[in-house]
């Protein structure tokens, strides 16, 4: 009876480690505000897309072949980048490594926004803001061509629990998650973290170029 005790819990155990292998396998990736994601990307795009193919991307430190998938892209706009258009996008193959997928279609418009890689190359991940631009609100598609370049010396802090507060005049402090229980919430989709004239940086809505119209971090 000792003996299959002690199976069963080295079965459980096996499977543990199975199992908290996977997870960390699998991709990851902390909730950004669409603002911090642009402050991050390298490059910032709408296109559609419009072809896949799966292309050699050289050899592991063990000798094994790595793939990656090409995307060809037609750049609709530039909002953050180099001087050339964009035509083609990498990443990995699979979702587990944080791969994208596409509808290659081409009749789909995204936003994109990933890094440069040496020689030029743009490669996204699932880390990346990357969103169909139709679900976008109008105030992110405005602040994407201004004001969220404007809020790139301000640092957007999430709030991990209550009570939460800025440590520096220089923080926007993002709610989201806490008071909506969502990323993609009222601070995500309307408002944008923009310095004063004094330095310091509150969220601002509307259309505009920002004036007066700040609003109270107290009242987000």
């Amino acid at each position: 009876m000792q003996l299959s005790i002690n199976g069963v819990l080295c079965t459980l155990t096996v499977l543990l480690l199975w199992q908290a292998e996977e997870l960390v396998e699998g991709c990851s990736c902390a909730p950004v505000h669409p603002q911090q994601a642009f402050c991050n990307a390298d490059v910032v795009i709408r296109a559609k897309v419009v072809g896949e193919k799966e292309v050699d991307a050289g050899n592991d430190i063990y000798g094994n072949p790595i793939t990656r998938i090409q995307y060809d892209v037609k750049q609709l706009k530039m909002y953050k980048g180099p001087d050339q258009d964009i035509e083609e996008i990498f990443t990995a193959p699979v979702s587990a490594v944080c791969g994208v997928t596409f509808d290659t279609s081409g009749k789909k418009e995204y936003l994109i926004s990933g890094k440069v890689e040496a020689g030029g190359k743009m490669h996204v991940t699932l880390c990346d803001y990357i969103t169909p631009w139709e679900s976008m609100s109008p105030t992110q598609k405005t602040s994407l061509t201004q004001r969220y370049q404007m809020g790139c010396d301000c640092k957007i802090v999430r709030c991990p629990s209550l009570p939460c507060a800025i440590s520096a005049p220089e923080e926007c402090l993002w709610t989201d998650l806490m008071m909506e229980k969502q990323v993609h919430g009222r601070q995500a989709n309307h408002y944008a973290c923009v310095k004063r004239a004094d330095g310091s940086c509150s969220w601002y809505r509307g259309n505009a170029p920002p004036k007066k119209e700040f609003m109270d971090i107290e009242d987000p």
